[in-house]
């Protein structure tokens, strides 16, 4: 076995390994060969610090990868991603993976937010149960649960009912800054999340080869954006399930016009788009406990609740 840090070059072992865990697990995380090199070439990622992969020849059989954020409130919170091959597993790599990244986290953290605590997390789906005690015993505890929610576009949809003094308009460029906008404001109580820098905002959302522009939407109260909804459609989870989905990446809604109907035009006229540009169901994630109600409003629009996840969490402090 040998340890080091991805590559540029990694592309097609990476995708492979995230191939074989995806079909172990369940997760319905699928990636493409395009996403993966998407993730290698991220602006947020440090290849040479914040990775590390162990191979087995040409295979890669494990992985850590330690992104940072690009804001930061009372503590930097880093997500971090990582699977072992479902062949290697049982043999401590999992354990060294972890190990590695409570060493490396902090040092990562420090150099773009020096002296804030910092949050470690791990996330953890249903069918990932032998991952639990590995979490547990590197000091990782549970600290919040969150779902995908599914549903068919063929049957009836939502009716479209924009509230008064509103329109729904398609993204366009010229919008971007103010979808970008309703996203922040929107996201500012939702646990774990951070602003979006306007050049994190592209690389993540509006950047990425799965983003969708004329299925993602921007709800306007005269020419100012009031709520924002943006679709990516992931081609590789269409191919390998045989249905092409658009995925709901983002729904927000400034806080002062939550409760007059918002989201729930955005979701019908959504909805509308997609069954008329030929996909077959649609998908996002939510928080549980969201305090906004999303849960509330998705479920009225027809979805249901088709996998479930944990954040596991460490409190690291700085020396």
């Amino acid at each position: 076995m040998e340890w080091g840090p991805l590559t540029r070059q990694d592309v097609q072992p990476l995708a492979e390994l995230w191939a074989a865990t995806e079909a172990a697990d369940r997760t319905g995380v699928i990636y493409a060969p395009g996403d993966v090199a998407e993730q290698l070439a991220h602006p947020l990622i440090d290849l040479s610090a914040g990775t590390l992969a162990a191979r087995d020849g040409e295979r890669i059989v494990a992985v850590g990868y330690l992104p940072v954020r690009p804001s930061a409130g009372d503590a930097h919170l880093m997500r971090m991603w990582g699977g072992v091959h479902p062949d290697y597993r049982r043999r401590g790599l999992g354990r060294q993976i972890l190990d590695w990244a409570v060493r490396t986290a902090p040092e990562l953290s420090a150099k773009v937010f020096p002296g804030l605590p910092l949050e470690l997390q791990l996330d953890v789906f249903d069918g990932q149960a032998g991952l639990v005690p590995l979490a547990e015993a590197s000091g990782f505890a549970p600290v919040r649960w969150f779902a995908r929610m599914e549903r068919s576009l063929s049957g009836d949809l939502p009716a479209i009912r924009t509230p008064d003094g509103l329109s729904v308009v398609t993204w366009t460029p010229e919008l971007n800054e103010g979808a970008r906008h309703v996203r922040n404001a929107s996201f500012l109580d939702h646990w774990g999340s951070v602003s979006h820098t306007p050049e994190s905002w592209v690389s993540f959302t509006t950047g990425s080869r799965n983003f969708r522009p004329d299925a993602s939407f921007v709800a306007l109260a005269g020419d100012r954006a009031v709520g924002v909804l943006i679709t990516h459609f992931f081609d590789a989870k269409s191919a390998r399930l045989g249905d092409r989905q658009a995925w709901i990446q983002i729904i927000g809604t400034l806080k002062e016009w939550r409760g007059k109907g918002v989201a729930s035009a955005l979701i019908a006229h959504a909805l509308t788009a997609f069954a008329s540009q030929g996909y077959e169901s649609a998908g996002l994630g939510v928080d549980a406990d969201n305090p906004s109600g999303a849960v509330g409003v998705y479920s009225r629009a027809g979805f249901e609740v088709t996998e479930r996840s944990t954040c596991y969490a460490r409190r690291i402090t700085p020396a």
